[in-house]
């Protein structure tokens, strides 16, 4: 069982580093479904693995001149300041309904991917602070409550809002997440149980595969690789989907019972 969590585990990084974003979003999936471990644990421990990948793919970017630092701690702050808020919300769900919002965050990955990141500022673009400061605190507040980087969500933001090149939005992004998976689990820390031992391996096998994956990313047709991947995204999170339907049968039934209640 060790060998397979850490065999996943670097898929998982190698997939972050080949696509810059998308491969944590495997995590909590991995953990809950193949390794046993239960939801709301699961989505605890995504946070760390998320968060030290993230922020080993920032250094190799830093060390090129794509990361603007500047730019990702004051999106981060924002972002730190929602994902807190995310976790101290998620404490008070089930994770049932976690894991159904983690589905619907995947697929709205996937077309996100499918679509492709053919994103550009414009000439001239200038940061738009009313629409950038709304969207980086609901970055945060999505990676505090289902536990992903929100990869495919902060680079589009950075190179439309605030008119971050594409390649320097990538590696600013993986910043961003790493300070946004750091407060995540802040807001968690003291209300579940984690195996840290386990973690830390789970989490050094992530950063090996990231290592690999960006090594590998300039020889790998990326716009195939992410068709497929957003195929297997919308598999998995149908998946996840399905497992968790009794999340929206306790909504559907909700209004009737409260019907039958005043009726009595």
């Amino acid at each position: 069982m060790l060998a397979l969590a850490l065999g996943l585990a670097a898929m998982i990084g190698l997939s972050l580093g080949l696509l810059g974003g998308g491969g944590s979003i495997l995590t909590v999936p991995v953990l809950v479904y193949v390794l046993g471990v239960a939801p709301k644990p699961a989505i605890v421990m995504s946070l760390p693995v998320v968060g030290a990948t993230s922020l080993v793919g920032a250094a190799l970017h830093w060390r090129v001149g794509n990361v603007r630092v500047s730019t990702a701690l004051a999106f981060g702050v924002l972002a730190m300041a929602g994902a807190f808020a995310g976790a101290r919300l998620a404490v008070h769900m089930s994770g049932a309904a976690q894991l159904a919002l983690l589905a619907l965050t995947m697929l709205a990955a996937s077309i996100s991917m499918l679509r492709g990141h053919r994103v550009e500022p414009a000439a001239g673009t200038s940061p738009r602070a009313t629409i950038l400061v709304p969207v980086a605190l609901g970055v945060g507040l999505l990676t505090g409550v289902v536990g992903i980087g929100g990869g495919f969500l902060v680079v589009p933001a950075l190179v439309l809002l605030a008119g971050v090149p594409m390649r320097q939005a990538v590696g600013t992004s993986l910043l961003v997440i790493a300070l946004n998976s750091a407060s995540g689990l802040a807001g968690y820390l003291g209300t579940v149980a984690i195996d840290w031992r386990f973690l830390g391996g789970f989490t050094a096998a992530s950063i090996v595969g990231a290592i690999a994956g960006t090594a590998l990313s300039a020889r790998v047709p990326q716009s195939a690789l992410r068709r497929g991947f957003a195929l297997f995204l919308i598999a998995i999170g149908g998946f996840v989907l399905y497992r968790s339907r009794e999340v929206f049968r306790v909504v559907h039934r909700a209004p009737h019972d409260t019907s039958a209640t005043s009726t009595a």
